[in-house]
């Protein structure tokens, strides 16, 4: 079994990376763009959707205003990546917006900024595959009535796929990302060629449906903050633009300048999309609505598709290849999207850890060189967010987008900061004209960005953005707490100085039940630590056994004394706690060390049948000033098969210097 267990791992993560191989992990432009840009390049996907749907609302004739509400998440997008192309150049060390807030604007920006993007990067994975299991039902309806399902079966695929590194993920996603925009251009282009070039009339399926709106009588301010929420919903297209940012440091040399290329072509790519399927959209028809129930006109269990399942379906209408081609690379694209979270976020939370802002255990790479402690708390908060929603995304994109524009907004405003102090020391004049440049592009960005995250917070606050707003409160204070805990550590430790003083003696004990080789082994390795007095205890649980150990000890070559400590209620711990209080009552400045025989077993089981006591009584002996406690093993034969099965090669084995290194 154990032999099986090795080898499954070995086929989900294949054999562990030598530290000195990080260098062959780096990736290329062509690798590096799946990895990275997935997320704001499949928004396209459901960004238009949502716009659309909130448009909805006020009736078919408000969606005359979708190609501007497109254009307008478009100028913003060009903004953001212009400004970012800046923040890789200055910040190449990996921290994006964490490092540019907390170097210019002080730590307490750095850990906002640092808690909105958790939320983001969970709240990325949650709704990408939530539109992914939208998208495949809309040809498979089994998908459809198991969304929760398939959204927690692929997050689970997603992170084992992760677990395996940076390289081997970029590598499996890269084709399904080419395929998708190879696939949506063809589609695109295809059908602007039959409306304008051959003129052809191409009415999607709901276009002779009309909507039953609540608000189709909206006027003057109620209509503008429509707008301005199908704007904020549309600028879920923005999302993964600061991924680059923050993975830098994945990127083969020169790094800045590849990720500043990359950054470009992500922008460029997704603005065409966004744009495309939004213009074909309108011209087609398509009518998208909250529910069916408020599609006038439509047959009696009509099942409503996606908008780009209804581009594709009209505009490949005859070519069914076509229609499935786009409809699962759509939901690949989705599910691949939430890759670009499983690479921020682990980075982002190791350089969290690192600045002692949260556990230690998340800046530390797993035997594949990934974080995989990251990725796996990841996994599990998404598919939290996943249940909890319903994988709905109409719902789940309430809570998105809000972190990320805080995010830019505080980048941008250290960004300003970070020229202005260059450029108070700076004398050459080309380096001041291309610092004031930058100045310029960034302080556009913060206006654009600052703008965008009022009108998120206004419009989006009370359909549940709120609920992200107060997670990233929540997560803020954790570390904090965190963080002054590990101060409070480091300055405990350092503000005693050791004096160098010996104990004045060593008293040893050694815990006994039964006289077995584990007994006598404990009492051997207790007697070479050559300790002042030593003395061997047992706890009188059961009158007869006691007596028969006394006997039986009597009876041997052992010269150690054995004494018997009562206990009325029959208990271990507490009677051999107080002995030991005794013995430090009566010698303050002497040290107590407790040996404690231990099975070592090779199974899970077997650890529940044996060693109960003896972690209990650890546990409490590691609170006691002046006492030690020195575990004496004794390995089982189950222990010695289990090793020899390679049970020991479990995940970081061979970290800890155990396990198969071949």
């Amino acid at each position: 079994m154990s032999k099986m267990t090795t080898a499954a791992k070995r086929v989900l993560l294949g054999r562990p990376f030598r530290s000195d191989s990080l260098g062959h992990t780096l990736l290329p432009k062509r690798i590096a763009l799946p990895v990275f840009a997935s997320d704001a390049m499949s928004s396209v996907a459901y960004a238009p959707e949502e716009i659309f749907l909130v448009l909805s609302a006020a009736g078919i004739s408000a969606y005359v205003y979708a190609p501007w509400v497109g254009l307008a998440v478009a100028f913003v997008m060009a903004v953001v990546v212009a400004s970012y192309r800046q923040n890789v150049h200055a910040y190449p060390s990996g921290g994006g917006d964490y490092e540019v807030a907390t170097t210019n604007l002080g730590p307490n920006a750095g850990l906002t900024v640092g808690s909105a993007l958790l939320v983001d990067y969970v709240l990325t994975v949650a709704v990408s595959i939530s539109s992914a299991a939208s998208n495949i039902g809309s040809a498979i309806p089994f998908v459809a009535t198991h969304k929760v399902l398939f959204a927690v079966v692929a997050i689970a695929l997603l992170a084992a796929i992760n677990l395996r590194g940076v390289r081997e993920s970029g590598t499996a996603f890269a084709v399904p990302t080419y395929a998708f925009i190879f696939g949506v251009l063809v589609m695109l282009g295809w059908g602007l060629v039959r409306i304008f070039v051959f003129g052809d009339d191409l009415h999607a399926e709901s276009a002779g449906m009309s909507l039953n709106a609540e608000h189709d009588h909206l006027y003057g301010i109620a209509f503008a903050f429509l707008i301005a929420r199908s704007f904020s919903s549309g600028c879920a297209a923005l999302t993964g633009v600061e991924a680059i940012s923050n993975g830098v440091p994945a990127f083969r040399k020169p790094k800045s300048r590849n990720a500043a290329t990359t950054l470009l072509m992500l922008g460029g790519i997704s603005v065409m999309l966004l744009l495309g399927i939004i213009v074909l959209a309108q011209k087609i028809g398509i009518v998208y609505a909250q529910d069916t129930a408020d599609l006038v006109g439509a047959p009696a269990g009509y099942h409503q598709k996606t908008l780009i399942a209804q581009l594709a379906e009209t505009i490949f209408h005859g070519f069914p290849i076509g229609f499935y081609f786009i409809t699962v690379v759509t939901a690949l694209i989705l599910v691949l999207a939430a890759n670009t979270a499983f690479n921020g976020f682990p980075v982002l939370g190791s350089i969290l850890a690192q600045d002692r802002y949260l556990p230690r255990q998340l800046h530390t790479r797993g035997d594949r060189l990934a974080f995989s402690n990251g990725i796996l708390f990841l996994s599990g908060a998404a598919i939290a967010f996943v249940v909890l929603f319903g994988a709905e995304v109409t719902k789940l994109i309430q809570l998105y987008i809000v972190g990320v524009f805080v995010s830019f907004v505080l980048s941008q405003t250290g960004m300003l900061r970070h020229w202005t102090r260059l450029l108070r020391t700076e004398t050459e004049a080309t380096q001041r004209a291309r610092m004031k440049r930058s100045r310029l592009i960034n302080a556009v960005g913060l206006s654009a960005t600052g703008l965008v995250l009022v009108i998120v917070l206004i419009t989006k606050f009370f359909a549940g953005a709120y609920i992200a707003i107060a997670t990233m409160v929540v997560i803020f204070i954790v570390m904090k707490m965190i963080h002054r805990h590990y101060d409070s550590v480091s300055r405990e430790l350092e503000e005693y100085d050791w004096d160098g003083t010996l104990p004045s003696r060593t008293h040893s004990i050694v815990l006994v039940s039964r006289l077995h080789l584990p007994t006598r082994r404990a009492l051997a390795y207790a007697r070479a630590s050559r300790p002042d007095t030593l003395e061997a205890i047992t706890v009188n649980v059961d009158e007869a056994d006691t007596r028969g150990l006394v006997r039986e000890w009597e009876r041997s070559d052992i010269t150690v004394p054995l004494k018997v400590i009562e206990s009325p209620y029959r208990e271990v711990t507490r009677p051999v706690l107080d002995y030991v209080h005794r013995l430090r009552k009566d010698a303050p400045r002497d040290v107590v060390t407790v040996f404690i025989p231990e099975y070592v077993v090779g199974h899970w089981w077997e650890q529940i049948l044996h060693n109960q006591s003896a972690l209990r009584l650890k546990g409490r002996l590691l609170f006691e000033q002046g006492v030690m406690v020195t575990s004496v093993p004794w390995q089982l034969s189950s222990s010695s098969r289990a090793k020899d099965a390679g049970v020991v090669n479990a995940p970081g084995a061979v970290r800890r210097g155990y396990g198969d290194r071949s």
